[in-house]
């Protein structure tokens, strides 16, 4: 009976001493318990589908529970209810590509409020992220665009800007650096009109750019932001027999694209692969989540070093898309 008695004294000694490593172990969340989502602009366009191929990736390799959503169009507030919603689900982290920088602000202070980590894409001036990923360097891009324009049309003449919206941060941001440099480097360069938001629909592309031919008969060029735009530029310039006569460069999905460079109804195109993106921004999310801290110098595998601007990350992998190179990218 004593020994039973002192057998019970040691059980219950070593359980008081073992309990607060088990409680301690439950509480910490291991890599595959984080939940990471991704919200694009708009779900089922060829962009933000291979941008989803490396949020697959990221789910299969670093052992989270990632996913992506969005809204059926770029619409800011369906959005913002995607990201308001995932907030009040309580999830560790949200990477987003802004359709509004501003109207995002809101959501992204009640997610910092509940410790969520906040992260973007083609937003780096965006206020209450933890971190904006690019794949490029900003001005450089903005720039190339129109160093590649007037290689193809001429350092004089009429041409237009095709931007997803209005309101998206990096299209913007591109058309002030290109319209910046263009007044350095090109003054003979006429912009016809304000930016035109439709780089997101192929067919509105399609149209707007049917109404610049009418309006602007000696239209010589068209840069587009937004991957849908530059094709739908180029659908229309074969509709109406000017491939070649009207240059058109701009960002684009490879795959999408080859027919029109091809044709010669674009002349170029400027990108990253978005599947990277989508799979820094999860690589990013874990590694805030684990308690990790991102340094200048340090690798995304498989996609490149980080280099650090304050709290912007920049992964230099901006590519040029020609008509000899298109079938090169597998995507």
């Amino acid at each position: 009976m004593r020994t039973w008695s002192k057998r019970l004294i040691v059980a219950a000694i070593l359980l008081l001493f073992t309990l607060p490593l088990f409680a301690g172990a439950g509480a910490e969340k291991g890599g595959e318990e984080y939940e990471i989502v991704t919200v694009v602009k708009i779900t089922g366009i060829p962009w933000f589908n291979r941008l989803e191929e490396g949020v697959k990736q990221a789910n299969s390799d670093l052992g989270v529970n990632a996913y992506q959503l969005g809204p059926a169009d770029a619409d800011p507030a369906q959005q913002v209810k995607i990201v308001e919603d995932l907030v009040s689900k309580g999830v560790d982290a949200i990477c987003v590509v802004p359709n509004d920088a501003k109207a995002l602000e809101p959501a992204f202070a009640k997610a910092k409020d509940k410790g969520i980590v906040v992260l973007t894409h083609e937003s780096p001036d965006q206020a209450g992220k933890d971190y904006d990923i690019e794949l490029i360097d900003n001005v450089e891009f903005g720039r190339h665009h129109w160093d590649k324009l007037v290689e193809f049309m001429g350092d004089t003449g009429q041409y237009a800007i095709f931007v997803g919206s209005l309101t998206v941060p990096l299209h913007n941001l591109w058309a002030d650096e290109g319209l910046e440099w263009a007044k350095q480097k090109y003054p003979g360069l006429e912009l016809v009109t304000k930016r035109i938001p439709c780089g997101e629909d192929q067919e509105l592309s399609k149209q707007k750019t049917l109404e610049l031919l009418k309006a602007y008969p000696d239209l010589k060029g068209i840069v587009g932001f937004g991957s849908l735009g530059p094709p739908g530029a180029a659908q229309a310039l074969k509709e109406k027999g000017l491939c070649g006569k009207v240059t058109v460069v701009g960002t684009v999905i490879p795959g999408h694209a080859a027919p029109y460079l091809k044709e010669g109804c674009m002349q170029w195109g400027i990108l990253w692969d978005p599947k990277d993106a989508g799979y820094s921004m999860n690589w990013v999310a874990k590694t805030l989540l684990e308690g990790g801290k991102i340094t200048d110098g340090m690798e995304v595998p498989g996609v490149g070093k980080i280099s650090l601007d304050g709290d912007v990350i920049k992964v230099d992998a901006m590519a040029d898309i020609t008509p000899e190179n298109v079938d090169s990218f597998g995507f």
